[in-house]
């Protein structure tokens, strides 16, 4: 597989930590390995967004974002709101598609779950990975509610015929319940 979208269940459950582990793994065995943000949002222009984050943790990949938007929203109300175009699912598609031609590689990190809109059209995450053919990693939060979201996220998948690789429980309370 050439490329692999990670989709969460929610917001800061982990997408960017498991996606540092999966490229850093990728790293150790030899690959070439790609990172791709297709709509970054909650960071200033001069701020390290989390495809950079996923190099700082994983080392030498090659990171890149499609889109930028200041304020922490789904991508289609950040680009709206900073009077910015959003970012197509095909933009997002069509990035990974070139990275793919010169990487072993490429992780494509979605903003929140799968579902998050990137425009206006109503264009997701999961339609980007659907025009790419790719596998879907979900990344959960440890939490009340987490199995519901899981669940949903994979239906979602198995709706459009894409190929759920696993469920990776991202981020773990300090006093779990």
């Amino acid at each position: 597989m050439t490329v692999v979208v990670i989709t969460g269940t929610g917001t800061e459950v982990g997408k960017t930590v498991t996606t540092a582990a999966v490229a850093a793994a990728a790293l150790r065995a030899g690959r070439s390995v790609a990172v791709l943000k297709a709509a970054q949002t909650g960071v200033g222009p001069a701020e390290p967004g989390d495809a950079a984050e996923v190099a700082r943790l994983a080392g030498a990949v090659t990171a890149e974002e499609v889109a930028r938007y200041p304020e922490p929203l789904a991508p289609a109300t950040a680009a709206r709101r900073s009077g910015r175009e959003p970012v197509s699912p095909r933009q997002g598609a069509e990035a990974a598609a070139a990275l793919a031609a010169e990487h072993d590689l490429v992780l494509v990190e979605g903003a929140g779950g799968l579902l998050v809109r990137f425009d206006d059209k109503g264009g997701t995450l999961a339609d980007a990975a659907e025009q790419l053919g790719a596998p879907v990693l979900v990344v959960a939060s440890a939490g009340l509610g987490t199995l519901n979201a899981t669940e949903l996220t994979a239906r979602e998948l198995r709706s459009r015929r894409l190929d759920l690789l696993g469920v990776v429980v991202g981020s773990w309370p300090a006093a779990p319940g």
